[in-house]
């Protein structure tokens, strides 16, 4: 997100990422050698976009000056490592509970974040809002026959993924708790498609037992 600003309102950020208690509209102004005028309009804009918040005032002798700080949204647009992390944690965790246990423990971890939103099952267009407040960008797609899908047009861990195809088996658990049901992973983006589409299938009821 930080490319898509000016170099002025990058800089600007960046002061605020170096003084973490915020500076004032003067000290912005002297430290990017603009003026008081333009820090005040590109302050105005990052606080729009929700990037730079008023915190504290300090007191000067005067007029108490208004510092500016830089919110938690704008501290993540800076570099993170999340992927490095994860990527060894995996690899750590298959090597001590091998590569069935890691499985299973991540289907174990979609149920436990399926349950966190919902306590029953739901329909599609349920599991899609879901999904997409995760930043799946999913939509139900209904075939020719009728049968609604699920297809997601961004896999949030696709890197991981990449490395790990292990991970999609939260998504898989993810999508059938939440559906009460089986998934089919018929296109998967890690394996070379467009999209990951998923259907659920009902869960076929166990035979009763005859009684005799």
């Amino acid at each position: 997100m930080l490319e898509g600003l000016g170099r002025t309102q990058q800089d600007l950020l960046n002061a605020l990422l170096h003084h973490a208690g915020g500076m004032s509209i003067d000290e912005l102004a002297d430290h990017l050698s603009v003026t008081r005028t333009a820090i005040r309009q590109h302050l105005a804009a990052l606080e729009r976009d929700g990037l730079v918040l008023r915190g504290e005032t300090r007191p000067t002798g005067r007029r108490p000056e208004q510092l500016y700080r830089l919110t938690d949204h704008a501290r993540e647009q800076f570099p993170r490592q999340y992927q490095l992390l994860a990527n060894a944690l995996i690899n750590e965790v298959a090597d001590i509970i091998g590569p069935e246990a890691l499985a299973t423990l991540m289907r174990s971890l979609g149920r436990k974040l399926a349950l966190d939103r919902e306590q029953g099952v739901v329909d599609e267009a349920k599991i899609v809002e879901h999904m997409n407040q995760a930043g799946y960008e999913a939509e139900v797609f209904f075939r020719s026959s009728g049968d609604p899908q699920i297809v997601a047009h961004n896999c949030v861990f696709h890197r991981l993924a990449a490395a790990h195809p292990v991970v999609c088996e939260l998504d898989l658990a993810l999508i059938g708790t939440l559906g009460g049901g089986e998934v089919e992973h018929s296109e998967c983006m890690v394996r070379g498609g467009h999209v990951c589409r998923f259907k659920l299938r009902p869960v076929e009821p166990a035979p009763k037992a005859k009684t005799e």
